[in-house]
C-alpha cells in the first residue's frame, strides 16, 4: 500500500505552457507563461507544442528555475511521446489512442518524432487527436469507436484522418457516433482523388455536406523546394484545392504553412483569413454549390 504521507506523493509539479489553446488543461497546476508572485513547486515541466516557441520556452525556463528544477518537453522538442495520460498535457475530454504515422509527408514532423503507427492503451475522452487513427488495426479502431459510443459529450475527430485509407465500415461506424465534426486532410495534389472517394463513402452512409460535420485541413502557402522538386504554392492552386474540398462534400479549413521559426509570407495571411473563418467559408460554400 502506498503511504499517503510519503514525500513522493507530496511532490508538486507545475505544468507550464507557452500559450493557451482550446486543448490546454485548466487545472490548478497549469500556468501560461511566466511564474506568478506566489507560485511554488518541486518540479516544473514546460510543454512546447510549436517549434517557433522554443526560444520563448528557454526564457520561461530561466525564470521558473528560480522556483524549482525545470524540464522542457513537448512535440516541438522532437521528444517521442509515451502513453497518453488524460488531462495532463491536454484538457480532459481530449484523447490520444495512438501515435505516429506510416506516411513520410515532407511537411510533417510526426513520423520523424514518433516513427510508425503504434497503438496506446485506450482512455476515456470524446475529442480524438490521433495522428492517423485509421492507420491502426481493425481491433484498435473498433475499440476506440466503442469507447466513444459511451461518451455523453459530442464526439469530435480533430486530429485529422487520412482519406486514402477510409473504408466503408469506418464510414458506417463514424456515422453511428453522430459526431460534431470530423477533420480529414488535403495537403498535396495526391490527396484530391482519395478525398472525393472518401466523400462518396461518407455521404452514402448518411452524412450531409449541409451540416458541415465533414471538414478538411488544407495546407497552403508552402515555399519552393528544389531539392524535392516541389514548386511554391500559388493563390490559384490553393483556391483550387479549397474548392475541391467543397465539391467533395467537405468544409475546408486553410492551414497556413510556417517554417521552423514560425515565419509565414505576409501575402498569404489575408488569403488564409478568408478560408479559416467558418462563417465566411459557409458563405463561399453556398456560392460554389449553387
Amino acid at each position: 500500500m502506498t503511504d499517503p504521507f510519503s514525500r513522493a506523493n507530496s511532490i508538486k509539479t507545475i505544468r507550464v505552457f507557452t500559450c493557451r489553446t482550446n486543448a490546454t488543461p485548466i487545472d490548478e497546476n497549469v500556468r501560461i507563461g511566466y511564474p506568478g508572485l506566489f507560485d511554488y513547486a518541486d518540479k516544473i515541466n514546460i510543454s512546447v507544442a510549436f517549434t517557433w516557441d522554443l526560444k520563448y520556452a528557454e526564457k520561461l525556463a530561466n525564470e521558473w528555475k528560480q522556483i524549482a528544477p525545470v524540464e522542457i518537453g513537448g512535440p516541438a522538442t522532437g521528444q517521442r511521446g509515451e502513453n497518453f495520460e488524460p488531462g495532463l498535457y491536454v484538457k480532459r475530454g481530449y484523447v490520444i489512442t495512438s501515435r505516429g504515422c506510416p506516411n513520410r509527408c515532407w511537411f510533417c514532423s510526426v513520423w520523424k518524432r514518433e516513427g510508425d503507427i503504434r497503438e496506446l492503451p485506450i482512455t476515456e475522452g470524446w475529442n480524438v487527436l490521433d495522428d492517423n487513427l485509421l492507420a491502426c488495426s481493425y481491433e484498435h479502431i473498433n475499440k476506440v469507436f466503442d469507447m466513444l459510443s459511451k461518451q455523453k459529450n459530442p464526439i469530435e475527430f480533430t486530429g485529422g484522418m487520412e482519406a486514402a485509407i477510409l473504408k466503408s465500415w469506418h464510414a458506417k461506424r463514424l456515422y453511428e457516433l453522430k459526431p460534431k465534426q470530423i477533420f480529414f486532410a488535403y495537403d498535396t495534389e495526391n490527396d484530391r482523388e482519395p478525398l472525393y472517394e472518401a466523400g462518396k463513402l461518407l455521404h452514402f452512409v448518411g452524412f450531409s455536406d449541409k451540416t458541415h460535420i465533414l471538414r478538411t485541413y488544407v495546407l497552403i502557402g508552402y515555399p519552393e523546394d528544389r531539392e524535392h522538386n516541389r514548386k511554391a504554392d500559388t493563390f490559384e492552386n490553393a483556391e483550387a484545392r479549397l474548392i475541391d474540398c467543397v465539391k467533395a462534400g467537405f468544409m475546408p479549413m486553410a492551414m497556413l504553412y510556417r517554417d521552423h521559426d514560425g515565419n509565414t509570407e505576409k501575402k498569404w495571411k489575408q488569403f488564409q483569413r478568408t478560408w479559416a473563418n467558418p462563417t465566411i467559408i459557409a458563405s463561399k460554400m453556398k456560392e460554389i454549390n449553387d
